[in-house]
């Protein structure tokens, strides 16, 4: 700091501390190419936002493009469960780079530099944050085409700071069936706006049960408000997963590329168009 300093930026002419303040953090790792990144929130914790992230980066991937998973919950993480990654992560005077699933995905989590993958992560917020930033400036992600970000829930440290340092092209929010939606998703929605992020749409995970005799839909949660939701917020509707012990059962092997359905293709749809 000078000592001439007088504590007021606004008629201050040392310019070294703006220069600092006004550095590009949004420029990825120099030897990373990728061309969209698309985050996937929710408003609360326990709405699938993890399964959803992995199964779009598996559908897309499925259509020929690369793709990757970037996972922001830094407490939570749930990526690499999902994927059945349990390695760590290879870093050299390079870079750091992500590790792979049996299909190609890059996959990047805390969960992948720790010693044991079951050590709690106990960081305040702006380290946690940093991270996050980490993953984005110095983990090399090669030719990747949709980058997917797992948030964690609600509208905190993470989601500002990938708000602020990603350059992302769009978001997709995941919800539940119960009322409570429409004020949930709200806050996501207009922290979205806030921050001029377009919101791609909302995806409904748990939407219903399919009687496995007559194949009828039970809405297990009551009556779906999702497309009400939708229509108040002017964004579609991309998805409604349904609850399925099968898709339960490949998430808890680690095998979620091998999921079938169509039931998340109207949100590839919508993601693939953004190239």
């Amino acid at each position: 700091m000078s000592e001439n300093c007088t504590h007021n930026c606004e008629t201050c002419g040392e310019t070294a501390p703006r220069a600092k303040q006004t550095a590009d953090f949004r420029e990825p790792y120099a030897l990373s190419s990728i061309k969209k990144v698309i985050g996937v929130v929710s408003g609360k914790g326990g709405v699938g936002k993890s399964m959803t992230s992995a199964m779009l980066a598996v559908l897309l991937n499925r259509r020929g493009y690369k793709t990757g998973v970037l996972d922001a919950d830094i407490t939570g993480p749930s990526i690499p469960k999902l994927f059945g990654i349990h390695g760590r992560a290879h870093a050299d005077e390079v870079g750091c780079y992500p590790v792979q699933s049996r299909t190609g995905i890059d996959v990047m989590s805390v969960n992948l530099l720790l010693e044991h993958e079951s050590d709690p992560v106990v960081w305040r917020g702006p380290i946690i944050a940093g991270t996050v930033k980490q993953f984005w400036q110095e983990v090399i992600w090669k030719d990747v085409d949709f980058l997917f970000v797992d948030m964690p829930p609600g509208t905190g440290d993470v989601p500002l700071t990938v708000f602020q340092t990603l350059p992302v092209d769009g978001i997709v929010v995941v919800a539940s069936p119960q009322e409570l939606v429409s004020l949930i998703v709200a806050k996501a929605v207009n922290m979205a706006n806030m921050m001029n992020i377009p919101v791609l749409g909302l995806v409904e995970n748990m939407s219903y049960v399919l009687c496995p005799d007559c194949g009828k839909k039970i809405d297990v949660f009551g009556e779906s408000h999702v497309a009400e939701t939708a229509a108040e917020f002017g964004v579609p509707v991309l998805a409604r997963i349904p609850i399925d012990p099968q898709l339960a059962r490949q998430a808890d092997l680690g095998v979620i590329e091998s999921f079938e359905g169509d039931m998340l293709d109207g949100a590839a749809d919508a993601i693939e168009k953004l190239l």
